[in-house]
């Protein structure tokens, strides 16, 4: 569902330019000179209201993080946690997960979250899944060979079918739990608003890293 839009918020995001680079598309390729140095990057994908990536960026100073949203209402949110933790090494992009080659160049990304996205759990609607084949053909161009894509989600029908579209898209999965909060994955676990309010109600937690098809590449030829 549409969230409702709030009168102002698009003018408030134009606001934060140096958290909000609304002329994202103008540094595909030169992030770091957007940061001023040479730091990995990492992206989460749908961020919400972002208690996520702002805690990541505020215990590592030395990766610069993006948080990417379409739903302004949300994101004002995450942009606010930002600049009330003082960050100067994260940014959101605006954007339709869709476009995201056309903010980042190949090989440009280090590392990928996708946390809790939306499990459109009709068949039909399976190409809007952010585990999508499609999505994942996006997601290869813009990791280095090094990088990987960490999903964390509720949904165990959206986590059964995340982990054939990756082994499908070639790409190295390890570290795979059924249950986070019982698992030896979950020391250094940040967690998001959603997974906090579902671990609160008893529910598990599905996560696992899904590494750059290089890498599964490199692993046949030891």
């Amino acid at each position: 569902m549409r969230l409702r839009k709030k009168p102002g918020v698009r003018e408030a995001m134009a606001t934060y330019p140096k958290l909000v680079p609304l002329n994202g598309e103008e540094y595909r390729g030169r992030w770091r000179e957007f940061f001023g140095n040479d730091n990995p990057i990492h992206v989460e994908l749908g961020t919400g209201k972002g208690n996520f990536i702002t805690t990541l960026a505020e215990q590592n100073p030395h990766i610069n993080y993006f948080g990417v949203e379409l739903y302004e209402e949300v994101l004002i949110k995450a942009v606010k946690k930002a600049e009330a933790k003082e960050l100067t090494n994260i940014a959101f992009l605006w954007i339709n997960i869709r476009d995201i080659e056309n903010y980042f160049a190949p090989e440009e990304v280090d590392r990928i979250y996708l946390n809790f996205s939306d499990p459109w759990p009709k068949k039909r609607h399976a190409k809007r899944r952010l585990t999508h084949s499609e999505f994942l053909a996006k997601y290869k161009k813009i990791l280095n060979s090094n990088g990987f894509i960490q999903l964390k989600t509720d949904n165990e029908g959206l986590f059964e079918f995340s982990l054939n579209e990756f082994a499908q898209e070639l790409f190295l999965l390890k570290d795979i739990t059924f249950d986070l909060h019982n698992s030896e994955y979950v020391e250094g676990n940040v967690m998001t608003e959603y997974e906090a309010k579902f671990v609160s109600q008893g529910m598990k937690i599905y996560r696992c890293i899904a590494a750059h098809p290089a890498q599964l590449a490199a692993k046949f030829t030891e």
